[in-house]
C-alpha cells in the first residue's frame, strides 16, 4: 500500500531542498528552498521515532560523506544512501550502517548504460540484491517519454524509463527510487504520467519523488498505481520550512494505511 517515505538531501554537507534541475556545478545557478538549522542526525532520529522505514539520504555532490555517516549512526540499518555510490564504496557503506545503497550516475559512465557497472556493484555487495536499489531519476522529453538523467539531473542519458528498461534493470535490484527532476522542488503537483505509467510497468517496489505538495498527493499517487508506489514529500513538509503538509500528518496518514 502507498505510504510516505522521508528523505535527507545532503548538499556541501547541510540538510537542504532544493529545486531539481537548477543542481548543476555553477553553485550561484543553485536555487535552495530550505537550508536546515539542524543536524543531519536530527531527521534521522525524527524518522526513526516516528517509525518511517525507507527513508533516503541522498549526497548531493562531494562534502556529504561525514553527513551521511552521522545520519547512518543515528538510525543504523534505518536508512538508504546514495549519490556517488560506486563498486568501491557500496560494500563500506552497508557495513557503515546503511539498510540499502542507491545507485546511479556509475551505470551511465559517459551517458550510456553499463551493466559490467551494475555487476560489479552487485557483485561488490555479494550478489545481494536486497542491498541494492536503483535510482532511475529522469527528465521528460517530449509528451509521454522520460529519460534518465544523472550527474546531479543535469546530463541526459541513452536509458528511457520504460516497461522494456524496468523489466531489464528488476533482476538486479530490490527497489527503484525515481525522482521526476523536473518537478523536483517545485511544489507543483506530481507527474501523474509517470507515476501511473510505473505502476503499470514496476513489478517491485518503487518511490516516486518530485512535486509532492500534501495529502492530497499522497491519495493521487496511490489511486493512480493501486498503492503500489510510494511517495517522498520533501520541500513542502514543514520540518522543512514548507507550509503544504506536516511531518505528524504524513506519519498518521501511514498509519492509517
Amino acid at each position: 500500500m502507498t505510504r510516505f517515505r522521508p528523505c535527507i538531501d545532503l548538499h556541501a554537507g547541510q540538510v537542504k531542498q532544493i529545486v531539481g534541475g537548477t543542481l548543476d556545478s555553477a553553485t550561484s545557478e543553485l536555487k535552495t528552498n530550505f537550508v536546515s538549522p539542524h543536524p543531519p542526525a536530527y531527521f534521522a532520529k525524527l524518522y526513526r521515532d516516528n517509525e518511517l522505514t525507507g527513508a533516503h539520504v541522498i549526497m548531493l555532490g562531494p562534502g556529504n560523506k561525514e553527513a551521511a555517516l552521522e545520519s547512518l549512526k543515528a538510525w543504523p540499518g534505518g536508512l538508504q544512501v546514495g549519490g556517488g555510490i560506486t563498486d568501491a564504496n557500496a560494500r563500506e557503506w552497508v557495513e557503515a550502517g546503511a539498510e540499502k545503497v542507491i545507485i546511479t550516475s556509475y551505470l551511465f559512465p559517459n551517458g550510456k548504460f553499463s551493466q559490467s557497472h551494475l555487476d560489479a556493484v552487485l557483485a561488490a555487495l555479494d550478489g545481494d540484491k536486497t542491498k541494492l536499489v536503483i535510482d532511475l531519476s529522469c527528465r521528460r522529453q517530449g509528451d509521454d517519454r522520460w529519460f534518465v538523467a544523472m550527474n546531479k539531473w543535469q546530463t541526459i542519458t541513452d536509458m528511457e524509463v520504460s516497461e522494456e528498461s524496468i523489466k531489464a534493470l528488476e533482476p538486479y535490484c530490490s527497489e527503484f527510487l525515481i525522482h521526476a527532476a523536473d518537478n523536483e522542488g517545485l511544489q507543483k503537483g506530481i507527474d501523474e504520467k509517470l507515476v501511473q505509467r510505473l505502476s503499470e510497468w514496476c513489478s517491485i517496489p518503487v518511490t516516486y519523488a518530485g512535486g509532492g505538495r500534501n495529502l492530497g498527493d499522497l491519495e493521487t499517487v496511490k489511486r493512480l498505481s493501486g498503492g503500489k508506489i510510494d511517495l517522498t514529500i520533501g520541500s513542502a513538509l514543514d520540518c522543512f520550512g514548507g507550509k503544504g503538509v506536516t511531518l505528524r500528518e504524513c506519519v498518521e496518514w501511514n498509519r492509517r494505511q
